[in-house]
């Protein structure tokens, strides 16, 4: 009797990955518990969570060809070529950094671990090599100025780079949006049963609002495909909304006012570098990989924002324009995302470039949102984002005199930050607001016991004072740290750790001969001797912010009035809410 079949359904062909196929490294169960005994043996490193992020998209594909962190060759052909040494198109290095403290040598296996020390893979070390970081910076992010988050951070990785196979145990575990996590072969396989050839993908880092949506909307029509919203969530820039907060919103948005049969939402782990051009040409092959044949690129696409002098690092478009001059190469078309205004009379949106003459056009910036709306507690327009959006949004960001905030005063030892610090306590907890205060020398006796004062020992002291701060801040509390933290970097990675929003740089400007005769320790008088080496004004550089918010001197005005000053910058910020009783305001 003949077997009665169903029809074989016909499966779109979605453009193939780079390199023609999808990296793996993880390993069988079988593998996996013979592994495990066998690493048990080995000595082990914690991952940052950038590295841990790059390894969760090396493990399953998303990187591909890329098959390890990068060797010497490798790396050096993606700074200087934008490639691997197989001429595959790679313009970001894929590395492991490892410090000093590590005694690795090639031929060695080790344990990879994340940050709560589970195990995730084992690396066979073939290459430990030394990189330059002023090189990199350049190269990478086209700058070596540490306002720039991602060369802000390359200051506190270690010197050296190790490379080798890895074997993975499991990808880490994640407990959030457990059912948008996907792989690169699970998303092609949502796409693929979507029943389009053609896709298009959406890569953001900020919330949803009207003008996304119809953008992304109009882009998978005019291709007659599938929409891939692919959010980070990852590593992105400190001071961004929180992934929790912006993912609630993709959810609501995708399952009230998107088409389900041309709509994929899912997150992708990754840990961006805002490198603008650079990191758009590796977004794009990303998406390949995923299953993209088109993706939408809009204005200062991964920028960072602007520089110490204030101008941007990249300009508005530099990033469309790499992916134009490789998009025969890579496959991927770019979608530019034009500027969209609203036409209240008609109600919609519009290409700014294409408004009718003496139309009424509504808008709003980024800046505007957050100042006007959201840190003043008022309620997102509706012809802005959906009402649904709205809500989510004021529901996580309360209004700013209701959020966190640090003061950071740094200015050599002897200066009068704890002076300062100590009145500007008690004038905030007089208006209501209670402030936890981190003073360098008490830190020292506490959090930082046993460090030195190498120049990466004040380093490590000043990233744990910024990395407690920036915990105080993230939930809402109010921070003074008053450490002489003398080295630009490191102030600027405390920085991009609380978020440039919430952070007040004061320098306190004293005259180091000021400094020395105020020291009742004696402390400038034994570094003059030559009896302590590495003395911060003496021997060891204090370098001088360039661009703090406030400047306070020391000689002709009292801690009060310093204090005071800081005060009403808090008050004029929108950081203090001001009452009619208050008495700081001159």
């Amino acid at each position: 009797m003949a077997q009665n079949l169903k029809p074989k359904l016909d499966v779109p062909e979605l453009i193939q990955p780079c390199g023609g196929g999808l990296v793996s490294l993880l390993v069988t169960d079988q593998e996996r518990d013979e592994l495990v005994e066998h690493a048990g043996r080995l000595p082990s490193i914690q991952l940052s969570h950038r590295s841990l992020c790059d390894l969760e998209l090396l493990s399953c594909g998303a990187f591909s060809p890329l098959d390890r962190f990068m060797g010497r060759a490798d790396y050096h052909s993606a700074l200087e070529d934008m490639r691997l040494i197989s001429g595959a198109l790679f313009p970001i290095p894929i590395s492991l950094p490892v410090d000093e403290s590590h005694a690795l040598s090639t031929g060695q296996e080790i344990e990879l671990r994340d940050l709560k020390n589970n195990l995730i893979a084992v690396m066979a070390i073939e290459e430990i090599f030394e990189w330059d970081l002023d090189h990199e910076a350049e190269r990478v992010c086209g700058t070596t100025d540490v306002r720039h988050p991602l060369v802000a951070e390359m200051h506190t990785w270690g010197k050296r780079y190790i490379s080798g196979p890895v074997k993975v145990l499991s990808l880490p575990n994640h407990f959030n949006f457990v059912e948008l996590r996907h792989t690169p072969t699970e998303v092609r396989e949502l796409l693929a049963n979507k029943g389009h050839t053609n896709v298009v993908a959406f890569q953001t880092r900020n919330p949803m609002h009207r003008a996304h949506e119809e953008l992304t909307k109009q882009a998978a029509e005019k291709i007659g495909g599938c929409l891939l919203l692919h959010p980070v969530v990852g590593q992105t820039k400190a001071g961004d909304v929180d992934h929790y907060t912006r993912v609630r919103g993709y959810k609501v948005l995708v399952e009230k006012y998107y088409d389900p049969r041309r709509t994929v939402l899912s997150l992708l782990p990754m840990a961006m570098r805002m490198a603008g051009p650079r990191e758009a040409l590796w977004h794009a092959l990303i998406r390949r990989n995923y299953g993209a044949n088109h993706f939408i690129v809009g204005r200062d696409h991964a920028s960072p924002g602007s520089d110490s002098e204030g101008k941007p690092f990249y300009g508005p478009y530099d990033a469309q324009h790499l992916l134009e001059r490789f998009e025969d190469e890579t496959g991927v078309t770019t979608v530019p995302f034009n500027e969209l205004v609203y036409l209240p009379q008609e109600r919609r949106y519009i290409e700014a470039n294409k408004v009718p003459e003496s139309a009424e056009i509504l808008s709003l910036s980024g800046t505007r949102v957050r100042h006007e709306y959201l840190e003043a507690g008022k309620t997102l327009p509706e012809w802005f984002t959906r009402s649904e959006v709205a809500a989510i949004l004021a529901k996580a960001y309360p209004p700013r005199h209701q959020k966190g905030f640090c003061i950071w005063l740094s200015g050599l030892s002897g200066a009068g930050k704890t002076s300062i610090a100590e009145v500007l306590t008690e004038q905030l907890a007089e208006i209501g607001r209670q402030v936890t205060v981190l003073d360098g020398d008490v830190v020292r006796t506490h959090l930082s016991k046993g460090l030195g004062f190498s120049k990466e020992d004040r380093d490590t002291n000043i990233l744990r004072i910024g990395y407690v701060a920036s915990e105080i801040v993230r939930h809402n509390g109010a921070v003074i740290c008053a450490a002489v933290s003398p080295y630009r970097a490191a102030r600027n990675e405390v920085r991009n750790m609380v978020g440039q929003a919430n952070f007040i740089m004061v320098f306190v400007d004293t005259p180091l001969e000021v400094c020395e005769q105020r020291d009742i320790k004696g402390m400038y008088g034994k570094a003059r001797r030559g009896e302590i080496q590495g003395f911060t004004g003496i021997d060891d550089p204090y370098e001088t912010p360039l661009d703090p918010d406030l400047t306070v001197e020391t000689i002709n005005c009292s801690s009060e009035d310093n204090a005071r000053k800081i005060l009403n910058y808090l008050f004029s910020k929108g950081f203090l809410q001001l009452a009619t009783t208050s008495s700081f305001i001159s």
